[in-house]
């Protein structure tokens, strides 16, 4: 006999998907330059690991967190993420990963702007009806 499987919720009921619009979001808490904005996009176990350019690799949230704060944001007086049009999302089950790529433009406190291109993979898991990250790689490529 068949297994009974549950009924779909209704429609504009579902639960939220990893998308351009949640990323948008994401983008756009990053942008305000303090940590706690993007801190509930990610999920806090401290085994987690996220890679960034520097140190070699965060483990956990609070790490991540920290990390950023120290080694970027307390150097700039601004700065700006600006995902370009390559988003793509793909989800199995309750996993769901994104590449893109995005521009970093900011200013230094000494009054230096820079700009670069870079490299975004983030692996989101659903926990209940949230959507969190739960592996993150940034990067950018050498200069050629």
């Amino acid at each position: 006999m068949p297994k009974k499987v549950g009924k779909p919720p209704p429609k504009g009921k579902e639960p939220p998907q990893v998308n351009k619009k949640l990323v948008e979001r994401y983008y756009a808490a990053w942008n305000t330059l303090n940590t706690d904005n993007p801190a509930s996009f990610y999920a806090k176990d401290a085994d987690l690991v996220f890679f960034d350019v520097l140190p070699l690799k965060y483990n956990g949230w609070a790490e991540y967190k920290a990390g950023v704060q120290k080694a970027f944001f307390d150097k700039i007086s601004a700065g700006r993420l600006t995902p370009n049009d390559d988003l793509k999302i793909t989800r199995r089950g309750n996993v769901a990963w994104m590449t893109l790529t995005f521009h970093l433009s900011f200013t230094l406190k000494t009054g230096e702007a820079m700009e670069s291109d870079w490299r975004h993979t983030a692996i989101w898991a659903k926990g209940g009806s949230k959507w969190l990250i739960v592996h993150e790689h940034v990067s950018t490529p050498l200069p050629g």
